[in-house]
């Protein structure tokens, strides 16, 4: 690639952004991840070519590139403003926080009463129903929970198209289906039995399993899996 050519003019596969959204962030060297977040570079010199400079000054060393100041940046590399340098040093912050952060515990589901004992809580003494899924992974331990829609005292309109895409968006390998009901009556409608019939139908198309549809009442629940149901 010839020296000094703007970072615009290369091909798609070499700009880090683009190399990132098609190839993944682990793809993209030190260098690369360091011109991101410079954003651009001068006419002399591209953002890449700056940032393996300065890498290059610090013996290409993240530990100590992230014991430089703001002003180091500022004050030793044309091109560096002070915005830019704040931008480096606070992902570098962030970076050495992570190192000492301790990773979320992820709740493993084993029974509809765990389900029940997950999203009580936040579904108990509604005075209108909701649906919320559970998206899980492989050893089915709860990825994240989403509110799916909102609706009046007796129904809630669920989008089966926005269930499938929530759990691709997270790769996720299984759905617990949840929603309440406000009278405290736990029997499933034919529409609750119907949504849970065309999400399963759905899922499997996907290889998404459907773990259970946990029906919420006054401190007791309704379980479309212990009821053979699905």
């Amino acid at each position: 690639m010839p020296p000094h050519k703007s970072i615009k003019d290369w091909a798609d596969d070499d700009k880090p952004r683009e190399k990132m959204l098609s190839k993944g962030r682990q793809n993209l060297s030190d260098s690369e991840l360091l011109a991101i977040l410079i954003g651009s570079g001068t006419p002399g010199i591209s953002a890449v070519d700056l940032s393996k400079l300065i890498l290059n000054d610090y013996n290409n060393n993240l530990n100590e590139l992230g014991k430089a100041e703001i002003n180091d940046f500022v004050k030793k590399y044309k091109g560096i403003g002070t915005a830019k340098a704040i931008t480096i040093v606070a992902a570098l912050e962030l970076g050495r926080r992570r190192q000492h952060t301790t990773p979320l515990e992820r709740i493993a589901i084993t029974s509809s009463k765990d389900v029940f004992n997950y999203l009580y809580g936040t579904m108990a003494d509604l005075p209108h129903e909701e649906f919320w899924i559970l998206l899980c992974n492989r050893s089915n331990k709860v990825m994240d929970k989403i509110q799916i829609g909102q609706g009046g005292l007796s129904s809630v309109v669920v989008d089966t198209k926005i269930i499938i895409r929530h759990a691709l968006e997270r790769l996720a390998s299984a759905i617990i289906l949840c929603h309440n009901h406000p009278s405290g009556n736990l029997k499933p409608s034919n529409e609750d039995i119907n949504l849970t019939k065309r999400v399963k139908e759905a899922a499997a198309l996907l290889d998404i399993r459907i773990l259970d549809h946990i029906i919420i009442g006054d401190m007791n629940y309704y379980s479309f899996a212990d009821e053979g149901m699905l």
